[in-house]
């Protein structure tokens, strides 16, 4: 029986100070489902070198209770959402205290390096964590949370909302209700054929 891995200690001011700048690599793997995009690290992922490590951060449960993982991950269990069908990428490598430290022309390299993972990697659906990143990224002022009129490399795209704690207009409750919107309607659509958007898959023994 597997068990989930301990929580590693919290780490000190100092710590994370040390973190500020620091990237950590992306979850990736061949035939993804969705290829979920934050900002950037934020600096107590930059300490851990795991995606969206702060505890508050409202993906990994948001991402159990929409049914994408059939229980709560930590962080350090990452590599395995691959085996789900999942990826995790960033618009901007370096971890910061806050996503406004980032520049315009950061997200914009950002959008178009995106661009060329996913002419590479091929997902079915991309899902980027936060509409105001995705604006400014792709110069598309008014998008809004959920599924985009254009394609980005040929890929649909969804905007969801930031999970981080800093964004206190949305719940677990509410994340997870848009994830599980995606995971239906792109599964429905050309993108998503049987099986696609994560649905009713289960990872390798």
């Amino acid at each position: 029986m597997t068990t989930s891995p301990a929580a590693p200690p919290r780490p000190t001011r100092e710590q994370l100070a040390a973190a500020h700048g620091r990237t950590i690599p992306d979850v990736l793997g061949p035939r993804l489902d969705v290829l979920f995009c934050g900002i950037n690290p934020g600096l107590y992922s930059g300490y851990t070198g795991h995606h969206f490590a702060r505890p508050g951060n409202r993906f990994w449960p948001a991402l159990h209770r929409s049914g994408c993982t059939p229980r709560l991950l930590r962080p350090a269990e990452q590599h395995l959402l691959p085996e789900w069908g999942f990826g995790i990428t960033n618009l901007v490598a370096r971890a910061t205290a806050r996503a406004d430290e980032l520049t315009p022309e950061e997200l914009r390299e950002g959008g178009r390096r995106l661009t060329r993972l996913l002419r590479e990697y091929r997902p079915r659906v991309l899902a980027v964590l936060g509409v105001t990143a995705y604006r400014q990224a792709f110069a598309r002022p008014r998008a809004q949370v959920g599924p985009q009129p254009d394609r980005i490399a040929d890929t649909p795209v969804w905007v969801l909302p930031n999970p981080s704690g800093l964004n206190a207009h949305w719940t677990v409750a509410t994340i997870a209700d848009e994830l599980t919107r995606m995971r239906r309607e792109a599964s429905a659509g050309p993108a998503g054929q049987e099986g696609g958007a994560g649905a009713e898959s289960s990872p390798h023994d």
